[in-house]
């Protein structure tokens, strides 16, 4: 089952269940996915995103949610923290593991070594790299990190 039909899935489970954070949370998902989908569109091609570009874009909604709550907490609003942090627990169901800090670095070392990159500049090859084989699993925000102390 694709990852698009497993969202529809529990998005319709939900409105059966009366979760309304779910429902609400499924969604802004689905409606993330659709302007993805409609952005992506060229000429005939009306197949969508893959299951791939949606496990970023997943990833790109937790990266706002955290982002919201680091501004919620400077404002002290609680109540609106509870609701991103609802958010992302909700949005990580799609996601898989996480690598830790440490699977990153052996990885992105590798590749700094298979790839032969050697400065800054090669940063793009090292995001591509990484986006392509480990979509999902790995934080970008840490490879960003991590691979600008390597150069």
């Amino acid at each position: 089952m694709s990852l698009r039909q497993t969202i529809e899935e529990k998005y319709i489970n939900a409105i059966k269940a009366k979760n309304t954070d779910k429902v609400n949370t499924f969604r802004l998902i689905k409606s993330a996915i659709k302007d993805k989908d409609i952005a992506s569109r060229k000429g005939d091609d009306f197949t969508g995103i893959s299951d791939v570009e949606i496990l970023s874009l997943l990833q790109s909604l937790i990266k706002q949610r955290k982002d919201s709550i680091e501004s919620f907490k400077m404002a002290s609003r609680d109540d609106l923290i509870k609701i991103e942090q609802t958010e992302i627990d909700i949005i990580n169901i799609f996601l898989p593991n996480q690598l830790s800090e440490i699977e990153t670095e052996e990885i992105i070392d590798k590749i700094i070594k298979d790839l032969n990159l050697i400065s800054i500049k090669d940063m793009g090859k090292l995001m591509n790299e990484i986006k392509s084989h480990h979509a999902g699993t790995i934080d970008m925000a840490l490879v960003g990190k991590i691979a600008k102390s390597k150069f």
